[in-house]
């Protein structure tokens, strides 16, 4: 059975509350980063494809280097679908009874926040290099412009959305840590088996040399001498 608040949620098997869980740090900065997500493959596959107009064929905006179109809609796009997979495993934390899988789940919540940081960040130097080293006569109209510039600033600004979910994650896990070893040392004295009064002791158990005493007979003598009978 597992300890309420392990790993940062409360006891398992408790009613959910959306309105906690909205407010949840982690769950705002999964939330903002599934927006700016839609925002960096939604502005590359939108218009950041454009053709010279002696040319039929489509080009990427970032220097005609499709690799970058290409990084970029993926990353987007699996970075979106990983921020509603968590905010699932979020919505279910609470429910998950065991120590063990609560610790894996956080774990692994470092452990890809981590690499999602890493990620948006090959990914903006990436764009932003391709972005600058662009020939203004591939794009004369300068059409996509502000596409392209929004998809270079909102993975810029992934970078640290994905950061701060691990670094909360870790501190959950920290906190977990610490809530586990302490259920681990601690006792409920409610719960001690031990027994809490000295053990009553029967007659077989005392000496049975002791034997018992009977009181000598002067003092039933000196109890009547101070009766008498009284005539009516």
């Amino acid at each position: 059975m597992m300890e309420g608040g392990a790993y940062g949620a409360g006891k398992a098997g408790g009613a959910f509350d959306p309105q906690t869980f909205i407010r949840q740090p982690h769950t705002v900065l999964r939330m903002v980063s599934w927006v700016f997500s839609i925002v960096v493959f939604g502005c590359i596959i939108n218009e950041g494809y454009i053709n010279k107009a002696s040319e039929e064929e489509e080009h990427c905006i970032f220097n005609q280097n499709q690799s970058a179109c290409n990084y970029g809609v993926t990353v987007g796009v699996l970075a979106f679908l990983t921020c509603i997979l968590y905010l699932a495993v979020d919505v279910h934390f609470p429910q998950i009874t065991s120590v063990k899988d609560r610790k894996k789940t956080v774990i692994s919540d470092i452990a890809v926040s981590g690499f999602w940081s890493f990620f948006w960040f090959v990914g903006f130097c990436f764009l932003a290099n391709q972005w600058q080293v662009s020939d203004p006569e591939d794009n004369p109209m300068n059409e996509g412009a502000d596409a392209a510039r929004a998809a270079i600033a909102f993975s810029f600004f992934s970078i640290f959305t994905w950061a701060g979910q691990a670094v909360l994650a870790y501190q959950r896990y920290r906190l977990g840590s610490d809530s586990a070893l302490f259920s681990q040392d601690y006792m409920d004295p409610s719960q001690d088996q031990g027994p809490p009064y000295p053990p009553y002791a029967s007659n077989d158990d005392l000496d049975p040399s002791a034997g018992y005493q009977q009181p000598p007979a002067d003092a039933y003598d000196a109890g009547t001498q101070g009766y008498q009978a009284q005539d009516y």
